[in-house]
This record gives structure tokens, sequence and C-alpha cells, in this order.
């Protein structure tokens, strides 16, 4: 062979064995650099939520928190109208005249008819009023089952012991009771009437603010009387007699022609005053007491 390649005799170069590839040994996924960015990336976009985050949490918070307030008022509020409204006119015994009822600037006592799932039939005695627990200061609605008491004035003092307590209202909010007689004035108790307060008035107040808030409002009591003071039929003793019935020939005569029922009664009445029904009616109370039986139902 002479010179590179060539062999003496002219003929074809010889094939030299071709290699074969090197494969390289890689692995699939990101670079440092690639990593990095991702983290910084990261970063900012949990950095930006956090702060949309902390703007955004707080007003969602006081807005939950007026929601519930707000159904927590109505609940109490409701409930509150509900037992003044539903208030009857029921005496401690047999010889009281005055109903079963009192009420101060922050509590009232009243009878009503039992209500829940959990009660018998009949009366229940309920008090509303402010307490304290482990939390503080709360406006608790308690009951007890009403039972005729001894003779003699009861007073609150006397009462059975409450059961089943409801908290209705916690601080900083407070209730103040105010009570009308339907002469469009009111004062801060109704104690030994001898009829209900016609309207009841709560005003609901925020000690940290010292306002009185909106939802504060007043309830009409349904019954203020006894029944018998709604009987009007019943007509003073004649001269001549016994008592007069309506419908009798005694009281046919005894009524003048022309003048009717109502103004002979009014003739016959006491000195100085208009004619009174019976005891408990408001005729002992004073004129302050005293409703008119056919009046507007307040």
């Amino acid at each position: 062979m002479t010179g590179c390649g060539r062999s003496r005799g002219g003929g074809a170069p010889p094939v030299l064995p071709r290699l074969a590839p090197r494969r390289r040994r890689g692995s699939s996924g990101f670079t440092l650099l690639e990593a990095m960015a991702a983290v910084i990336l990261m970063g900012i976009i949990l950095t930006a939520l956090g702060a949309v985050t902390a703007q955004w949490l707080p007003s969602w918070n006081r807005g939950f928190v007026r929601v519930q307030r707000g159904e927590l008022f109505s609940v109490a509020l409701d409930r509150l109208a509900a037992d003044l409204a539903s208030a009857e006119f029921v005496t401690a015994n047999r010889d009281a005249k005055a109903p079963l009822f009192d009420g101060t600037p922050t509590g009232i006592i009243l009878v009503r008819s039992a209500i829940g799932p959990n009660t018998e039939p009949g009366l229940e005695i309920v008090r509303i009023a402010e307490g304290t627990d482990r939390q503080g200061i709360a406006m608790v609605r308690m009951r007890t089952p009403f039972r005729p008491f001894g003779l003699g004035e009861v007073l609150p003092n006397d009462l059975p012991p409450f059961a089943d307590p409801v908290v209705l209202l916690r601080a900083p909010f407070r209730v103040t009771f105010a009570y009308s007689g339907g002469d469009g004035t009111w004062q801060d108790t109704w104690r030994q009437s001898d009829q209900l307060p016609t309207t009841v008035r709560f005003l609901v107040r925020d000690t940290t603010s010292g306002r009185t808030l909106a939802i504060s409002s007043a309830a009409m009591v349904h019954v203020n009387l006894q029944a018998a003071c709604g009987n009007s039929a019943t007509v003073p003793p004649a001269a001549g007699g016994g008592a007069v019935t309506p419908g009798s020939q005694q009281q046919q005569g005894a009524v003048a022609p022309g003048v009717s029922g109502t103004q002979q009664q009014a003739s016959q009445a006491a000195p100085g005053g208009a004619a009174t029904g019976s005891t408990g009616c408001g005729g002992a109370g004073g004129a302050a007491n005293a409703a008119p039986a056919n009046g507007p139902r307040q």
C-alpha cells in the first residue's frame, strides 16, 4: 500500500467500520433556574392573595356578625312581643283584685298560656329579667307552672322557683321597659294595678356607645281587664228592691219615657263620678285606672 488509504494493487480503499452514536444519559425535568423562577412567581402570587384577603376578611367578619346579631335581635324581640301580647288577667288567688303582673324597668313577670313542646296545658308564670352568668349580663326568660296561691298579698319573692332559662340578649345590649295605660303617658313601673298595661315598650341600648338602637319596639297587651268588666249589662239596684236585670218589668218601669237605659244607669251612679262596675274594673283604683268596657280594644 502506497500513500494513505490506497493499496498497492490500485483497488478500492477498505471500508472502515462506522462507530454507533453514544447515547446520553439524561432525565426529564426543570433546570435549577426554572425551578427558582417558579418559586419566585409562586411567592408573588401568594403575597398578592394574602394582601387581598387581609383587606376582605375583616369586612366579611363584620358583615357576618351583623347578620347574626340581627337574627338574634329578631328572635328576642319576637319572643318579647309574643309573651306581652299573650298576657292574661289572672289574679293570684280568689281574694286578689289586681292581676299577677309585675313590671320594672329591667324585668317583667306575667301570666300567659303555656307554650312549648314539653309543657302541660294550662297557665304559666313567665319572668323576663336580667341575670348574670359566666359570660356577663344577659336578658333571660324563665317560666314556672301557675298554681293558685293562698290568701293574702302575693309579692314577686313569693313566687315559686323558675326553670327553663333561655338567653334572649347578652351584653353589651340591654333592654329597658316602659308601660302605658292607654293615656299616652309612659311610666317605668307597673305594680299592683287593677288592670294590665295596654302597651309595653322595650328599648334596646348599646352600652358601649350609649345609643338606643332602631330595632326598639313596643307590644300591645290584648287583654288588660278581667272578663267581668266587659259585661256591661248589669244595672244598679232600683230604689224599690233588688237588682234589676235586662228585660225585667222592674227595669222597664224604672226607665222614664224618652230616657234610654244608659242614661238611667248613669243617673243612678254614685255622686262625683261615672258608674263603676264590679270591684277591680278600675273604679277602686281611681279614674286613672278606669277604662270603658265598650271602648276600643288596645
